[in-house]
């Protein structure tokens, strides 16, 4: 699984992607072919030329995400596609699988500049961002899905898509649905106040331990927390000149997760842990601890990071 940025998903403009618009009034994407991964399903929809345009544009009511297939020429990503399609159905509109495949719509993979297959991208407010490269077993979708929600969650965005009627879509102009129990957090983040963000997170943590979402995002945006009004180069300069000072080292590690450098900030803490004793190592593997809980601690990365750290404590 490719890297995945550690921030709220959006950083590249759809419009410089050179996609063809769709025509004034185009329907949104129609329902699933028989047999395709997204028959029958109520968060799935098969992308053809015209609803292109209309899916891209629900992003803004929730995320979407675009899986590139062809069982033809690869099926293990059309075993994707399908195991995709059934995580999405758990997620209950949390997200919008729209399934694109490239030989029935080639046009579509032309215009999104797809390198390769399989290829999962996610949108969010029109904004796309690749997501998965390679097949995944569908156990590591879960946790890929999850993750990606609870960073969602603590950029405040909580919306979810309508269910459609065996792959049709939701009538337009319908609201979003907003999950309630986020709407403090979410409204504190829009407003830039990430200590009330955390209060809120907190609280729904302290109500529910869990509630996996609140969990990520409580650790999120305690992370948003701690960085903010930090200077990056001056924070680096630091850490560097005091290897072991677990203050400046901690902080480095904060700004690496927001900047996406997930395993940057693990090994810099799993060797801070080996360097350090007593109280210094103590402060060092907490703080490790809660970057895991951060990531998610099922995520492969924090597997990993999880092995490092105990060689570097036994």
């Amino acid at each position: 699984m490719t890297q995945q940025p550690f921030s709220r998903p959006g950083a590249i403009d759809l419009s410089g992607l050179g996609r063809p618009a769709a025509p004034a009034g185009a329907p949104a994407p129609g329902p699933a072919a028989p047999g395709a991964p997204a028959d029958a399903r109520s968060y799935s929809v098969v992308v053809d030329e015209q609803g292109f345009q209309a899916l891209l544009e629900q992003s803004t009511t929730a995320p979407v995400l675009l899986a590139f297939y062809s069982r033809t020429r690869m099926p293990e990503s059309g075993q994707l596609a399908d195991d995709l399609a059934t995580v999405v159905e758990e997620h209950e509109g949390r997200y919008l699988l729209g399934l694109v495949d490239i030989d029935a719509v080639p046009q579509i993979a032309q215009a999104m500049q797809i390198p390769s297959i399989p290829l999962v991208v996610a949108v969010v407010d029109g904004r796309p961002m690749p997501l998965l490269q390679d097949p995944l077993p569908i156990d590591e979708l879960r946790t890929a899905l999850t993750q990606v929600g609870q960073q969602l969650t603590a950029q405040g965005i909580t919306g979810r898509h309508q269910p459609r009627s065996g792959g049709a879509p939701a009538a337009e102009g319908e609201d979003e649905v907003v999950d309630p129990r986020y709407a403090p957090a979410q409204d504190a983040l829009a407003a830039g106040d990430v200590d009330a963000a955390v209060a809120e997170y907190q609280k729904l943590v302290d109500a529910n331990p869990a509630d996996v979402e609140a969990a990520g995002g409580l650790a999120i945006a305690k992370v948003m927390q701690r960085t903010q009004g930090v200077d990056l180069n001056a924070a680096r300069a630091a850490a560097a000149d005091a290897p072991d000072d677990v203050d400046a080292q901690t902080m480095v590690a904060d700004l690496d997760m927001l900047g996406g450098h997930v395993e940057d900030a693990f090994t810099r803490l799993v060797n801070l842990v080996a360097r350090t004793a007593d109280k210094d190592r103590e402060q060092a593997r907490d703080h490790l601890l809660g970057l895991f809980a951060a990531v998610g601690n099922d995520d492969p990365r924090v597997l990993a990071a999880r092995r490092n750290l105990a060689s570097a404590l036994f």
